[in-house]
């Protein structure tokens, strides 16, 4: 898959299959969108395009709402999009100025003139444009006018899915990952940078990688601990995640991330390291003292243990 950011470095198309959207998750929604693309892009003997806006237009356009977490940055999107065969993802800056663009600019400007558009797979009840003016019985009716054809996903398929960004988002903010896998079709994923912390998990023998999140409206499913995959250097490991304030410590402790793999020591400070979460092992709890906590991450690591089948 090819990455464009900006349309200014796209080179224009002779038979393009385009979606366009924000694709937070590319959950099994989405999938469906995804897979259809691909399939007209083989029929029609064409490249698969799908555009995506960055950064969430929510988080420009409704700055004082804190309230939107994502489930995807844009690296992980990346990832995600890869996964369905796409040709080509083409990542427009999304800023106030480009939330100006009306609907017969987004046409002509960039689907026609930039992108080469032959077929438009959009999901049902889709909108574009300034005030999402835009939406499928438009493009449907100036078809001839606009030299492409435009095809949109039945209501029926998507209900019958039956998932939603905010279903994904509900599930992990109760600390369910395995249901919010089930509606990803993946395990959810956390990306960041493994920094210094107070190295307190060595002294119990469970050092742990802190994890400093990458984007600050990252959404961090519920505090407990996590049954993971780690990858780290291109390679994946088995472990688990803390995810919460550390009370055993002390009160009012910042959201600490850690993560210990299982058969792993190597020094990976300011490092890249991508969680997957695999299964909820249980919630964050207060002990008496370090050695109560280290008894029970001992059958914390029995019970990961056997979620990875050891």
């Amino acid at each position: 898959m090819q990455i464009h950011y900006g349309l200014e470095n796209f080179q224009k198309l002779e038979r393009a299959i385009v979606t366009s959207g924000t694709f937070d998750g590319v959950h099994i929604g989405h999938q469906k969108i995804l897979k259809r693309l691909t399939q007209v892009a083989e029929i029609e003997n064409g490249e698969s395009v799908v555009l995506t806006f960055w950064p969430h237009p929510r988080l420009v356009l409704f700055p004082e709402q804190t309230d939107l977490k994502l489930l995807s940055d844009l690296d992980e999107k990346a990832v995600l999009l890869e996964k369905f065969g796409i040709d080509h993802l083409v990542v427009i800056k999304f800023d106030k100025e480009f939330s100006k663009t009306t609907s017969q600019e987004f046409i002509h400007d960039i689907l026609v003139d930039k992108i080469g558009t032959h077929r438009l797979v959009i999901g049902y009840d889709h909108k574009f444009g300034r005030n999402r003016e835009g939406g499928f019985d438009y493009l449907k009716e100036n078809s001839a006018q606009f030299g492409f054809e435009v095809e949109e996903i039945p209501r029926q398929d998507i209900d019958d899915v039956g998932v939603s960004s905010t279903k994904v988002r509900k599930a992990l903010l109760k600390g369910e990952v395995e249901t919010a896998n089930s509606y990803l079709n993946s395990e959810y994923m956390l990306t960041g940078t493994v920094v210094k912390g107070k190295q307190i998990g060595r002294t119990i023998g469970y050092p742990t990688a802190n994890v400093a999140v990458s984007n600050p409206n990252k959404l961090i499913p519920e505090n407990g601990i996590y049954a993971i995959r780690a990858e780290v250097r291109g390679k994946l490991h088995n472990g688990m995640l803390y995810i919460g304030t550390r009370p055993t410590l002390g009160d009012k402790l910042e959201q600490s991330i850690e993560a210990n793999l299982f058969d792993f020591s190597a020094d990976i400070y300011d490092e890249k390291i991508r969680i997957f979460f695999l299964k909820t092992l249980r919630g964050d709890q207060k002990f008496d003292g370090l050695e109560s906590l280290k008894k029970q991450l001992d059958l914390d690591k029995e019970m990961a243990l056997k979620v990875f089948g050891e």
